[in-house]
């Protein structure tokens, strides 16, 4: 989708929406309900100031920064992607888009006085990642296996409201299934960019392994993560290992990878929304 790019307000916001593909939004904010839910014990702490003021950042700012700066140093790689032309917005070299995500990524600073220090890792650790994973020097999209790695800065955001609404840290093992189900959800998000990745001399996991065996990466990567949810819980690990189960499928289906890319927000939101019933029937029925 190409949006017009003239000096109107209500042309620069519409194209703000389409870059922080709106899709995707509940891919960071979705993680904040989760670790609110799982945090808080009484009703009201799911509304907590530190709650909600999480919740906003993570659903519309963040996403801004975090697909932004992604489209402003992709801005010569993009041409080669059919997807930003027909599902996403290209970056056209708008001087003003970013100071915006720059502003985005800077709006961070208002959650200091609501948030303890143990949170405000969290969201350091999302915005340095976030940055690094596109930006130069470092630039992690382009470098095999930290491009996945990386990509835990999705679990950030839920961790960070955990401990906010907790005033402690989620289980490790929570963390490391987190994050290994965020290798598995980028790495995958990979395959339909292969073709056009490698067209443009870009170096991913993905293109460096091909697509069946990236298959066969992110199926490891969602049932190492379903078995350490399942050490923490059972009923969250048999949550999780609906993502070796899809990929499985897929891989061994005629479902093309474009199409099958496109379940996934759905997949997803579907996915956290389970996990999140589960916890809030504990806190209301005890």
């Amino acid at each position: 989708m190409t949006v017009a790019t003239n000096d109107g307000v209500i042309d620069r916001l519409q194209y703000l929406v389409v870059l922080s593909r709106p899709r995707f939004w509940f891919y960071l904010a979705g993680p904040v309900v989760v670790g609110v839910a799982y945090a808080a014990e009484t009703q009201s702490e799911l509304f907590a100031p530190a709650a909600v003021a999480l919740f906003a950042y993570f659903l519309l700012p963040a996403n801004v920064f975090l697909y932004g700066i992604n489209d402003v140093f992709d801005r010569e790689i993009d041409v080669e992607n059919p997807k930003k032309a027909s599902k996403e917005t290209r970056y056209g070299g708008q001087r003003w888009v970013p100071v915006v995500v720059a502003g985005c990524a800077a709006l961070a600073l208002a959650l200091v006085p609501l948030v303890p220090t143990g949170a405000l890792v969290w969201i350091g650790v999302f915005l340095v990642l976030g940055a690094a994973y596109s930006a130069p020097p470092v630039r992690f999209k382009t470098t095999p296996l930290f491009d996945s790695v990386s990509n835990g800065l999705y679990v950030a955001p839920g961790i960070a409201a955990y401990v906010a609404v907790a005033g402690s840290q989620p289980p490790i093992l929570a963390i490391v299934g987190g994050w290994l189900w965020a290798m598995g959800m980028h790495t995958f998000s990979a395959i339909p960019d292969l073709e056009p990745d490698r067209n443009a001399g870009i170096r991913t996991t993905a293109t460096v392994l091909g697509e069946r065996r990236t298959y066969a990466y992110c199926g490891c990567c969602w049932l190492l993560a379903a078995l350490a949810f399942g050490a923490v819980d059972v009923r969250l690990g048999a949550v999780m290992a609906v993502y070796p189960l899809l990929v499985g499928i897929i891989a061994g289906s005629s479902v093309g990878v474009d199409r099958a890319y496109w379940w996934f927000p759905a997949i997803n939101t579907a996915v956290g929304t389970i996990l999140t019933l589960g916890a809030l029937w504990v806190i209301v029925h005890g």
